[in-house]
């Protein structure tokens, strides 16, 4: 069992703080995540630069996850949050040229930048949350920051609502909001910057300080690539995010096939994904470990998944569209619960572990775009029928059973 160390025995204030950490990063996505769409129309972008933006957002992940397992080892957790939480912050505050000069430059440089600050951000939080507590309760703990970043992202559009007409935004009336979140966001970091926030240190992680030879597993490996259970949580997450995107980017497209264009407010489906993982959230925090264990949640939540998958390909249409709410259920607890079971016995690797997985989250945009080139290449008229989708959500299958291998075979491999 991992376990740690220089940890006190009442985490509540710390996580406390964590979790308002993930409500006002939840509150800026949802916030950014309405207005970058109507940014993307006002720039009026090609197919191309529409693919540009998804690289921009994504290549961060990649381009700065080693590099951030780096900031992480000299800083500690506590400072790298707060590094990142500036470096979104100059992120957002690109945003307002963006808009005000209708540069798609700038506005690529701004995905880019908040896409490095998330890049640390993830990088720091996700393990400081894992180990900071129990290692058997580490993906309650996750569902409960699910659930307060989630809460804040439905409260962005309702926030913007003050100071714009939703249904008629105007270039030049959003850069109040960008400067409204960029505030906010400084003023975060200047909170957690003197907040109580205890380093803590994964077992093993520091070797001069005498750990019993049983927590020493990454003793005399000079290489985090020598552990396999890491590498494989690595493609455990690429697929999981993968899956967690694709519902919520494909919905709309789908319910227009499923009930025809003209279907009143087909946008509204997309809340349907959403509404699941949180009822998930809920089941993770309840259950998880007092009823079922986080590794047993894992392998159920999967099971889930490809059944809910295999739903929406075989059932009509009109019935299978709802299976991708227990899609996004099945989705939901999968980040909380991959996290400790990848980074477990890491030692003195699990920075730079950490940094490795969250490269992992390049899969939210390569497993969409698997699922848009399929659907691309079996359609034969202009728009997508109900079989073209159902055809290409078999894109879901083989994300799920690699998790679900992750969740019985692979995170137990180590190499010695």
């Amino acid at each position: 069992m991992n376990k740690t160390k220089n940890i006190s025995q009442n985490i509540a204030g710390p996580l406390i703080i964590i979790a308002v950490l993930f409500f006002v990063i939840g509150f800026g996505v949802g916030i950014s995540g309405f207005l970058t769409p109507f940014l993307k129309d006002a720039l009026h972008l090609t197919v191309t630069q529409s693919y540009l933006v998804t690289a921009a957002i994504f290549s961060a992940f990649v381009v700065f996850g080693s590099p951030a397992g780096w900031v992480i080892k000299k800083a500690g957790y506590k400072k790298s949050i707060v590094l990142a939480l500036l470096v979104m912050a100059v992120g957002m505050l690109l945003f307002v040229p963006s808009a005000n000069s209708a540069s798609f430059p700038v506005f690529l440089a701004a995905l880019f930048v908040g896409g490095i600050g998330n890049t640390l951000l993830q990088a720091a939080v996700n393990p400081y949350v894992t180990i900071i507590g129990a290692h058997e309760s580490a993906a309650m703990r996750m569902c409960l920051m699910g659930i307060m970043n989630k809460l804040a992202w439905w409260l962005g559009p309702v926030f913007l609502g003050l100071f714009l007409d939703l249904k008629n935004v105007q270039l030049n009336q959003v850069s109040l909001p960008f400067f409204i979140v960029t505030g906010i966001l400084v003023a975060l970091s200047v909170f957690i910057y003197f907040a109580p926030l205890p380093e803590v240190k994964a077992a093993g992680e520091d070797e001069t300080a005498g750990e019993p030879a049983e927590n020493l597993y990454a003793t005399g490996k000079t290489s985090v690539f020598q552990m396999p259970h890491l590498l494989l949580g690595v493609l455990a997450l690429f697929f999981y995010v993968g899956v967690e995107t694709l519902p919520m980017a494909s919905i709309i497209g789908f319910a227009k096939s499923v009930f025809g264009e003209s279907v009143a407010n087909p946008a509204g489906y997309a809340k349907y994904v959403p509404i699941g993982m949180f009822v998930g959230y809920v089941f993770g925090v309840i259950m998880i470990p007092k009823i079922i264990s986080q590794t047993n949640a894992l392998r159920l939540f999967t099971v889930i998944g490809l059944l809910a998958s295999l739903s929406v390909i075989f059932l009509p249409g009109e019935i299978g569209i709802y299976a991708l709410i227990a899609v996004g259920f099945a989705n939901s607890i999968m980040w909380g619960a991959i996290w400790p079971l990848a980074i477990a016995d890491l030692g003195k690797f699990t920075k730079t572990g950490a940094s490795l997985l969250v490269m992992g989250i390049v899969g939210g945009a390569v497993i969409p775009l698997i699922f848009g080139f399929i659907l691309d290449s079996l359609k034969t008229n202009e728009l997508p029928t109900v079989t073209d989708y159902q055809h290409a959500y078999w894109t879901f299958i083989p994300a799920y059973l690699f998790i679900l291998y992750f969740s019985t075979l692979g995170h137990k491999i180590r190499k010695y």
